[in-house]
């Protein structure tokens, strides 16, 4: 927006004061307009006033005038009001002192091809090999950036010519463990999705299986392979079914060569997550919140009671999630613009879920049967277990709380 300040009809020091007495709660100025512009009304007010010719009173009231309309403070206002008495007050356009350009686009691209075969190194070594590449293996070409100082090597590393074609980066590192890809589940259960809780000294592996649900939990007092190694192979073998896939995240806990082996050798393929895909583990990451730190809280559990923790999980606390707590499955519904959504009507055990699903027996390990599984799932109600459950938590808490307070830890 273009302002236009027409003060033609000002032409004495009375009318100034006037104005000046009558505008107190406004503010006139010409803060947004153009540098031009404010230096044109400055030296049309100097010049149509005779500001010259004025009085030291009147000269402080024509200033007053100028900064309430221009803004501008009284030492930069009298500065471009003796300008305008000496001549026209104009913006004076920029000028290099020295336009003379020593290096030229080549010159960039040399210090860019330099820093792109040696990845970019100190200033002092990049002058280095400049000088060098002229004075040791004659290449004229290096002759003008040869005598390149260090400060502007920086310069011109952040001119455009350079950052438009190369920009130094941190180069990733290709794991050959795992394949980058979503999980895939073939419609048959044996998918998981695992996932590590941390709980100062100790951590939860937490795994979901993709289409039951089917959760088994063990917990480890350090990450290192003599604790997870065998707490994997406990998980595995707490599944009824053949495990086919092994999902998780891109943490070294999961991603490293003795897991990578260990897997192999269970004929077990290993994929991890995709950047930018946050949905590739988010059933597990759920799980983490919803059982993990729903039931174990956030107390300080002492690495010495792993094993108990461990001995809770196996006999209570799995058989609990898969035998009697209903997960919610989603129903995919499609609306008439083609946007899905998934709704929530389907509530299972994950054994109930795996059950429904057709011809059931061919995914079971060899040796399980679900006459077995039956008489797991069915010898307690619900309820029945639930409260078995919660007794045998209370008695793991106060083993904890006795523990910690021989310890002297400080729960969280």
């Amino acid at each position: 927006m273009e302002i236009i300040m027409n003060d033609s009809r000002i032409i004495n020091i009375t009318q100034i004061r006037a104005f000046l007495k009558g505008s107190q709660e406004f503010d006139f100025s010409l803060r947004a307009a153009a540098i031009d512009k404010k230096y044109e009304f400055i030296d049309e007010t100097v010049k149509r006033l005779s500001y010259a010719r004025l009085p030291k009173r009147d000269k402080k009231i024509v200033i007053q005038y100028l900064k309430k309309i221009v803004g501008y403070k009284k030492t930069q206002l009298s500065k471009l009001i003796n300008q305008a008495i000496i001549g026209e007050l104009k913006k004076n356009p920029y000028k290099r002192v020295h336009p003379h350009k020593i290096y030229t686009s080549t010159d960039i691209k040399i210090l860019e091809k330099t820093d792109e075969l040696h990845i970019r190194l100190s200033e002092g070594a990049t002058k280095e090999i400049l000088r060098r590449e002229f004075e040791m293996f004659h290449h004229l070409n290096y002759q003008t950036i040869s005598h390149i100082s260090h400060s502007h090597i920086t310069n011109l590393r952040h001119s455009p010519v350079y950052s438009s074609h190369w920009i130094n980066h941190t180069k990733a590192r290709n794991i050959p463990i795992g394949i980058t890809m979503p999980p895939e589940n073939f419609g048959r259960p044996g998918s998981i999705r695992v996932d590590v809780v941390h709980q100062r000294d100790v951590y939860h592996i937490n795994s979901v299986d993709e289409i039951t649900q089917w959760q088994i939990v063990v917990c480890v007092p350090q990450i290192s392979e003599s604790c997870i190694i065998p707490a994997f192979r406990q998980m595995l073998n707490q599944y009824p079914f053949i495990i086919f896939n092994f999902h998780s995240d891109r943490g070294g806990e999961n991603i490293n060569y003795q897991v990578a082996d260990m897997l192999d050798k269970e004929r077990i393929k290993q994929t991890k997550n995709r950047s930018y895909h946050s949905n590739d583990n988010a059933l597990v990451e759920t799980k983490n919140g919803s059982v993990i730190r729903k039931n174990m809280g956030w107390q300080h559990i002492n690495q010495n009671l792993a094993d108990k923790v461990n001995e809770y999980y196996r006999n209570y606390f799995n058989p609990y999630l898969n035998f009697h707590r209903p997960c919610g499955f989603p129903t995919i519904v499609t609306d008439d613009k083609g946007r899905k959504k998934r709704m929530y009507h389907t509530y299972l055990t994950p054994y109930e879920a795996l059950k429904g699903i057709t011809e059931r027996h061919k995914f079971l390990k060899p040796g399980q049967t679900f006459e077995k599984l039956d008489k797991i799932a069915y010898k307690y109600s619900d309820n029945e277990f639930a409260e078995i459950l919660r007794a045998e938590e209370r008695k793991l808490f106060d083993l904890i709380a006795k523990e910690n307070k021989n310890g002297g830890s400080q729960e969280l």
